[in-house]
């Protein structure tokens, strides 16, 4: 429950403080004062989102921070899995700057507005009548049904077959869809792969083969060159290798009378083994190289072939072909396997539906076995607060497998007896939300772990002995749960456990919304203020203290 809340800067709140108590808690004041202001404060501490404009002073921080006692509603697990510091006295805070930055904490640890509103969800239950519009809804009146019910257990375990099955379902219709949609690139692939298996590719082929062309195109030149090259070396007169023997026999008579010398006869001794060696490389060399027409064409043929694959896969190497062949290969491999992945996917498809459809038939029939007792109940409170021939059926109608199961929930209402009850949404006045929607909160309130229950205006439309039929029922809600009820009503004010009063103060240049919580004179005159307008009589004075028992 909120053992503390506190709004700074939050539209026409510049500071404002309130201890609710643990039981019933009644907030009054004139229309336009800033009790709605609160409850959007507090939608804050559950997630919802933030707005500069709603900004007191625009040059100041926004801070709305709750503390809530939470040690008897199970919420460990929760921190643990968000990876939350717990806490019995938890502290929510959220903050909104200036520039429009919001950031929320829980116990002082930055989390995000989902981690917020999972939190927050398990604290408070706020009925606004945004929510009496959300009871039109099926998907709304199918959740109360279950909390009636109590089919949590139920549903969890339909949603893990249901969320199997759509996993399932999926990895089935891809499947499906990429055999249809690939059957002809499968066989373009195909062509792909074989054009470049047969091509028998090596890594290194393009290299050796460009050198060798090379030489292939300019055999003839390389021939002659070389062959001169050979007849200087060693030809018949006055070769290179005749001359150098000559200097190394001059040299030979001389090299002992110096080490220069000898130096020197070694340096030519060396060229001549040098040039001998180069000589005997080249003979070699002319004789290897042939002007080979048909080889040439070989070559060039095979390079073309390695040219014309690249540019048709647009890469610039054997290699990346190499790479392209291996792809597809094992995309046609796949390919092949299709049908037999298509097989077992079915066969998985139908063992999970059919587990989805088996618990979605429990949940389904424990939904159609709790309607009508659930519809009794509301009818047995609704007679009680004034609709006394109200008239409750649920329809549940099959439907398409989804998240919330296999039944599409229809409340039915009738307010008139011999009227045929009618989708609630097209026949219950706005008086008749508030009430229903009260006493499908009243049913289900002790179903739900929830430590706040909040009530924004859920008198409107009622008054009198119905007024105190609901707040005869709200107290009995705040045995097990703290309850805020924003009423107008006298009936409420003198019902709760604490009353506060909120207030505009227009003493400085801008108008503040405060609240107090009054003490016992002060309620008696407020109620009485309520019945009797702001000059009272003693007769609302009276009657007032007659609605507190005093």
């Amino acid at each position: 429950m909120i053992k503390t809340l506190s709004i700074a800067n939050y539209a026409l709140i510049q500071k404002l403080e309130m201890h609710p108590a643990s039981g019933l808690n009644i907030i009054t004041g004139e229309t336009g004062a800033g009790k709605s202001i609160m409850l959007g404060a507090v939608g804050l501490l559950l997630g919802n989102r933030a707005d500069t404009k709603a900004l007191y002073a625009e040059s100041e921080k926004c801070i709305v921070e709750g503390t809530f006692l939470i040690r008897d509603y199970q919420l460990k697990d929760l921190f643990e899995a968000e990876d939350l510091d717990y806490e019995d006295e938890t502290i929510i805070r959220r903050e909104i700057s200036p520039s429009g930055k919001s950031r929320a904490f829980v116990n002082d640890l930055p989390v995000t507005l989902d981690i917020l509103k999972k939190i927050g969800e398990r604290l408070m239950d706020i009925h606004s009548q945004h929510e009496g519009l959300q009871l039109g809804q099926n998907l709304y009146q199918l959740e109360t049904l279950d909390l009636y019910a109590g089919n949590d257990g139920l549903k969890k375990a339909y949603q893990q077959k249901f969320e199997t099955y759509s996993h399932t379902l999926n990895e089935y219709d891809e499947l499906v869809s990429f055999s249809q949609n690939n059957e002809k690139e499968s066989d373009y692939n195909q062509f792909l792969f074989n054009e470049l298996e047969e091509a028998a590719l090596d890594a290194e082929e393009k290299e050796t083969l460009e050198k060798e062309l090379e030489v292939l195109e300019h055999a003839e030149e390389i021939k002659t060159n070389l062959s001169g090259v050979s007849q200087l070396l060693d030809g018949e007169e006055f070769s290179i290798n005749q001359q150098l023997q000559q200097c190394i026999s001059l040299l030979s008579s001389v090299k002992g009378y110096s080490s220069t010398l000898e130096e020197l006869y070694e340096r030519l001794y060396s060229n001549m083994i040098e040039a001998r060696d180069i000589g005997n490389e080249i003979e070699r060399e002319q004789e290897a190289i042939e002007f080979d027409p048909e080889r040439t064409q070989i070559v060039k043929d095979r390079l073309d072939l390695i040219f014309r694959l690249e540019s048709k896969h647009k890469v610039s190497s054997v290699s990346e072909l190499i790479e392209i062949r291996e792809k597809l290969g094992r995309q046609l491999e796949s390919f092949q396997n299709l049908d037999d992945k298509i097989e077992q996917s079915r066969a998985k498809l139908e063992e999970s539906e059919k587990a989805m459809l088996k618990a979605g038939k429990e949940l389904s029939d424990s939904r159609k076995n709790h309607s009508g007792e659930m519809a009794k109940a509301i009818e047995t409170i609704i007679h009680k607060l004034g609709i006394s021939n109200g008239v409750i059926h649920f329809e549940i109608k099959e439907a398409k497998p989804s998240i919330t199961g296999l039944d599409q929930v229809e409340m039915m209402f009738s307010a008139n007896k011999g009227v045929p009850p009618k989708e609630i949404k097209n026949v219950a006045s706005g008086g008749e939300f508030s009430r229903l929607i009260f006493a499908i909160k009243y049913l289900i309130a002790d179903k739900t772990a929830l430590p706040t229950v909040i009530f924004d205006e859920i008198d409107t439309g009622v008054s009198g002995e119905i007024a105190l039929q609901m707040i005869s029922m709200m107290k009995t809600m705040s045995q097990n749960h703290q309850v805020i009820a924003i009423s107008h009503l006298p009936q409420f004010a003198a019902g709760g456990e604490a009353h506060y009063y909120v207030y505009k103060d227009h003493s400085s240049d801008k108008s503040v919304s405060k609240i107090k919580k009054l003490e016992p004179e002060e309620r008696i005159m407020e109620i009485a203020k309520m019945i009797g307008g702001d000059n009272p009589s003693e007769v609302a004075i009276n009657s007032s203290r007659e609605l507190l028992g005093i």
